[in-house]
């Protein structure tokens, strides 16, 4: 334990040490971190030639998330989804971050895998390629032949990254303690439950079993579907550190000249791509969150496959609705409407001002109505609801940037593939099935069904808790409490100041005692000293601690502002 904390505290040094390197002494001086930082350092960095200012103050916070490693890498990455919490300007140089990272020894793979199975690698695969299909900051792949014939890949973890990641959460819950009053004045209004979710997110990504329940669920919803596939995990095979996939070959989507050697049509490709992908969101709620060229592949007779389940989001019925209310709003071009199904999707939306919300969007549908169908870009709107997010504080559900970022990449595939391609045209039909199904007789039902038992709840409870009320009044032990919030701040210098005008008119009262005390006549036994009575000592003695007390306190005053 020891041991840990002072590993933190050099780590910690560290951070505040590259903070100032790159230009935000604010953020060291202003929070508990200014005490790793000698006042020479500090002092240091103010007189040296400051290069660093020639870049922007968002390109120096992407340095720093890449010199300070894996961890903070992904954890900027995971961010460049959330436009709720970030300007945009700051997510467009957390999207520039790449984890390139080099594979690890095999050796060290072979003995992972020998270590998680209990036998030798021979007892399991007739074949292992030792060199790498690809690594990142959590495993690398490898591909293998099964004993029983089959192809399949292997993805194994790095050796230590657990504890490596641990380690970095934890340092990242201590750095957030020391500067969560410094980012929540930025603008950052909860970094501490970002941080959660991060580790939340981390756990499920170094849980290997975790992608092989989401791609076990995938397989059984397209399992009728003969355009999509899904590769087969082999679970028994599978553990949290090795995950054991079924090898599909094909090219990538964007391998244009491929699918045209195959006989394929690349805008047939697009299309079906692109409702695969709709009907993931819209009709079962839960979709592949990384759509990117690498991980949609294309058979030679058409089927889409998608590999690497590590990232997937999901939707509530609820919240599908909402999401698809607000296209179908823009669509008809009604600003109240979507202002109303906004304010659904999100956790919390506590909008000041709704006519300015709904002016915003009024101005956003203006903007996108004017133009032709072919000038329409899923990356503007995606920008545009985006900055509307982030400028009203609406706490929206992750999974809803994931989307936005995906129909952007999946756009710009079938740009690639598509030589009239249009996302909106895709999304139209799905918003008028969505309407549909929100207003069909057997989702009707259910929702009365749902809010029928919450009100025979409410109704079955509330006898007892109006009698535990009452019971309360009657014996006196109700009380009330009120907080004021906001007000402590100010509290506190009230009280500070009230502190040091009681110890100022001490001060000069002990003064006033001493002048005074010096013209009385006292008793022979009064012992003087130095011709000054004893009392008088005494009080300018307590007079001086007073005002002792007094600079200590302006001192560390002055310290703080610093």
């Amino acid at each position: 334990m020891f041991k840990n904390t002072i590993s933190n505290l050099s780590r910690i040094r560290q951070v505040a040490e590259v903070l100032l390197r790159y230009g935000f002494e604010d953020v060291v001086t202003s929070t508990p971190l200014r005490r790793l930082v000698s006042q020479s350092r500090r002092l240091k960095w103010q007189h040296e030639d400051r290069q660093v200012f020639e870049t922007t103050r968002w390109e120096r916070v992407r340095l720093i998330i890449e010199e300070l490693g894996p961890t903070f890498i992904k954890l900027a990455q995971a961010m460049s989804n959330r436009a709720d919490l970030l300007p945009e300007a700051l997510i467009d140089e957390f999207e520039k971050l790449q984890s390139n990272v080099p594979p690890f020894d095999v050796v060290l793979a072979r003995q992972i895998i020998e270590e998680e199975l209990g036998r030798p690698i021979s007892e399991v695969f007739s074949e292992f390629d030792d060199v790498t299909l690809g690594s990142a900051s959590i495993g690398q792949v490898h591909r293998a032949r099964l004993l029983t014939g089959e192809e399949v890949v292997v993805k194994v973890q790095r050796p230590g990254v657990r504890e490596k990641v641990r380690s970095d959460l934890a340092l990242l819950h201590e750095l957030v303690r020391l500067t969560a009053g410094f980012l929540q004045k930025h603008g950052l209004a909860n970094p501490q439950d970002i941080v959660d979710a991060f580790e939340r997110s981390m756990s499920k990504e170094l849980d290997y079993t975790a992608e092989a329940r989401s791609m076990e669920q995938f397989r059984k919803l397209y399992e009728d579907y003969t355009t999509f596939y899904v590769p087969k995990p082999f679970r028994e095979l599978s553990t949290s550190r090795i995950l054991v996939i079924e090898f599909v070959s094909g090219c990538k989507i964007t391998d244009k000249v491929q699918l045209q050697e195959w006989g394929l049509s690349p805008a047939t490709v697009a299309e079906n791509g692109m409702d695969i992908y709709l009907t993931q969101i819209f009709e079962f709620g839960i979709f592949h969150a990384d759509p990117h060229p690498g991980n949609v592949l294309v058979r030679p007779d058409g089927t889409v496959v998608l590999i690497d389940f590590g990232m997937v989001g999901r939707l509530t019925k609820q919240q599908k609705y909402a999401f698809a209310g607000v296209f179908i709003g823009m669509a008809r071009q009604d600003a109240r409407s979507m202002a109303l199904n906004f304010r659904r999707l999100a956790v919390t939306a506590e909008i000041p001002d709704m006519r300015a919300f709904e002016a915003d969007l009024s101005q956003l549908i203006e903007d996108f109505a004017m133009l032709d169908v072919k000038e329409m870009s899923m990356s503007d709107l995606a920008d545009a609801l985006q900055n509307i997010i982030y400028n009203y504080k609406l706490q929206v559900p992750g999974a809803v940037f994931l989307i936005l970022r995906a129909l952007v990449i999946l756009e710009g595939i079938g740009k690639v593939l598509h030589p009239n391609f249009n996302t909106f045209e895709f999304v139209a039909p799905y918003g008028a099935k969505i309407i549909r199904e929100q207003y069909s007789r057997e989702n009707l039902l259910t929702e009365a069904e749902y809010t029928g038992t919450q009100l025979l709840a409410l109704i079955q409870t509330l006898p007892a808790d109006i009698r535990q009320i009452v019971r309360k009044i009657s014996k006196g032990e109700l009380r009330v409490r009120f907080e004021l919030v906001g007000y402590q701040s100010l509290m506190r210098k009230a009280d500070q100041l009230v502190s040091r005008t009681i110890l100022a008119l001490l001060s000069v009262g002990g003064l006033l005692f001493s002048g005074l005390s010096l013209m009385g006549h006292y008793s022979p036994d009064m012992p003087y000293r130095r011709g000054v009575p004893e009392i008088t000592w005494w009080s300018l003695g307590a007079t001086g601690f007073m005002l002792l007390v007094l600079l200590l306190l302006g001192t560390g005053r002055k310290e703080k502002l610093k």
